[in-house]
C-alpha cells in the first residue's frame, strides 16, 4: 500500500466512481477536501494500482505492514492529466515556419508554401521506427514532468500505408512500455498527400489500411488503436468523405474522435454528432446547431487553446458550449504546428482566452478529458475505485498551477501513474 500524508488540500473532482464528465454549472461545483491541519491522506493499493481512501488520517484504519509513506508536506493532491488531443510521432521540426507565421501567413498558405503537414510527413517517412520510438520516449518524459500521465495521440504524418502503420506500431509500444497510458488515434485522413485527391486518399484508408489494422488487431497486436480520426475541413476531406472514414472505423470498432470546424464551417458537428462520435476537436468555427447537437449526443468537445492562441483563430465559443451542456474537455495539440505539451499552460491559456474559470478548466483537463477517449469512469478524478493517477504540488492552493503561469515545473512536486511514483521533482 502507499500512503501520502499530510495533506493541506484534496482535488478530488468527484466523490464516487460512477460519474464520467460534468457540465454546466457541475463543472464549477468540483469536491475539495481541505485541512488547517495538514491532516488529510490518499491511500493506494499498488498491486491494483487504485484509490482505496481519501479522507482523514483518522479515519483510514488500520495499515498493513510495509506501507510506503510519501509525505505531502503541507501541499495539494489533485489528479493528473488526461491531454485529449496530441500528435507526439513526427520526424523534424516546423521552427522555420513560425517567422511566416508571424508574417501573417494562415494554416493552407504555410502548406502550399511547402511546409506545414507535408514537411512533416516527408521527414516522419524517412525516420526509422527506432527514431520515431526515441523522440516520443522524450516527449513523453516532458509530458509527465508536467503532470500529465494519459494522452490520446494520432498518427497522420504518414499518410501513406508503411508509414502509417509504423506510427501506429511505435504508439503501441510505447503504451506498454513508457510510463504514460495512451489511447491510440489512427488518423490517416490527416491531409491529402501530394499526387493524391481526396477521393483516392479515401479509397486507400478505407479499403487498404483500416482492414490491415482490424487484421492486427485480431492477431493480438496495436492493442491501444482505439479511435479514428479525420480532418474534415475545407481543402482536406468533405463531409462525406469523413463520415465513410469514421463508420468503416467504427465497423472495426474505433470511437470517432476527429478535428471539426477549425478554419470554416461545412457541418462536420452534425454529421459528428449523428453518428455518435465521442470526441471532436478544434471546433472555432461551430454553429449553433452543432453545439445543441453536441450537447444532445453526449460528444466531448476537446478544445486546444495553444493551437487558437499560435495561428491568431478567433477561439471556439467555450461559454456557450459550456452553457448549453456540452462535454467540455481540453487537448493540448502538441505538434510541430503547436509546440506546447504542457498541460498547465494548456490551462492557463483556456482561462484567458477561452474564458473558462479554473475549475472548469482543471475539469476539462481531467474528469472530461479522460471521458473524450472512453475513461471518464475510472480516471479523471480522486475517489475510491478510481484509478491512482495524481500528483502532488508543492503549494498549498491547487489554483496557483494555473494562476503561476509556466511555473509549473516547480510546483509539480511528484506525478504518480497508477500507484507508482513516475516522477519526482528533485
Amino acid at each position: 500500500m502507499l500512503l501520502i500524508k499530510n495533506l493541506r488540500q484534496i482535488v478530488q473532482i468527484v466523490d464516487d466512481s460512477s460519474t464520467e464528465f460534468l457540465v454546466g454549472d457541475a463543472m464549477k461545483g468540483i469536491k475539495i477536501l481541505s485541512s488547517p491541519e495538514c491532516s488529510l491522506c490518499i491511500a493506494i493499493r499498488k498491486k491494483e494500482g487504485k484509490i482505496s481512501f481519501v479522507g482523514e488520517e483518522s479515519e483510514v484504519g488500520v495499515l498493513p505492514p510495509g506501507v510506503e509513506i510519501v509525505d505531502g508536506k503541507g501541499g495539494c493532491a489533485l489528479p493528473s492529466f488526461v491531454d485529449g488531443h496530441t500528435h507526439p510521432v513526427f520526424a523534424g521540426d516546423r521552427v522555420h515556419e513560425f517567422a511566416m507565421k508571424l508574417a501573417g501567413a494562415t494554416y493552407n498558405e504555410v502548406q502550399a508554401a511547402g511546409g506545414g503537414i507535408h514537411f512533416t510527413t516527408e521527414k516522419t517517412r524517412e525516420a526509422s521506427e527506432e527514431t520515431l520510438y526515441g523522440d516520443l520516449e522524450r516527449i513523453v518524459s516532458r509530458m509527465i514532468q508536467s503532470g500529465t500521465t494519459t494522452i490520446e495521440a494520432k498518427s497522420g504524418y504518414g499518410l501513406d500505408e508503411e508509414t502509417e502503420m509504423k506510427m501506429l506500431r511505435v504508439l503501441d509500444r510505447a503504451s506498454s512500455s513508457l510510463a504514460i497510458e495512451i489511447s491510440t488515434t489512427f488518423c490517416g485522413a490527416h491531409a491529402v498527400p501530394r499526387g493524391s485527391n481526396e477521393e483516392k486518399q479515401t479509397e486507400l484508408i478505407v479499403d487498404r489500411v483500416i482492414p490491415r489494422i482490424d487484421e492486427a488487431k485480431k492477431k493480438g497486436e496495436l492493442k491501444s488503436v482505439e479511435n479514428i480520426d479525420v480532418f474534415c475541413e475545407t481543402g482536406n476531406f468533405g463531409v462525406e468523405s469523413t463520415e465513410r472514414i469514421l463508420r468503416a472505423g467504427q465497423s472495426i470498432g474505433l470511437a470517432p474522435n476527429f478535428h471539426a470546424e477549425e478554419l470554416s464551417y461545412i457541418g462536420g458537428v452534425e454529421m459528428g454528432a449523428r453518428i455518435g462520435a465521442r470526441g471532436m476537436s478544434h471546433l472555432e468555427e461551430i454553429s449553433h446547431e452543432g453545439i445543441e447537437a453536441m450537447a444532445r449526443a453526449r460528444s466531448a468537445a476537446v478544445l486546444l487553446p495553444s493551437t487558437a492562441f499560435i495561428l491568431r483563430l478567433t477561439p471556439p465559443p467555450a461559454r456557450k458550449m459550456i452553457e448549453r451542456g456540452v462535454i467540455i474537455g481540453l487537448g493540448s495539440d502538441f505538434n510541430p504546428n503547436a509546440h506546447c505539451l504542457s498541460m498547465p499552460m494548456i490551462m492557463s491559456l483556456a482561462c484567458i482566452t477561452m474564458r473558462l474559470s479554473m475549475e472548469e478548466s482543471l475539469v476539462a483537463a481531467t474528469i472530461n478529458a479522460a471521458y473524450s477517449i472512453g475513461r471518464g469512469a475510472t480516471h479523471g478524478a480522486l475517489s475510491p475505485g478510481r484509478q491512482a493517477d495524481l500528483l502532488l504540488l508543492s503549494s498549498n492552493r491547487w489554483e496557483n498551477l494555473i494562476y503561476q503561469i509556466g511555473d509549473h515545473s516547480h510546483l509539480i512536486s511528484t506525478v504518480i501513474k497508477r500507484g507508482k511514483i513516475v516522477h519526482k521533482r528533485e
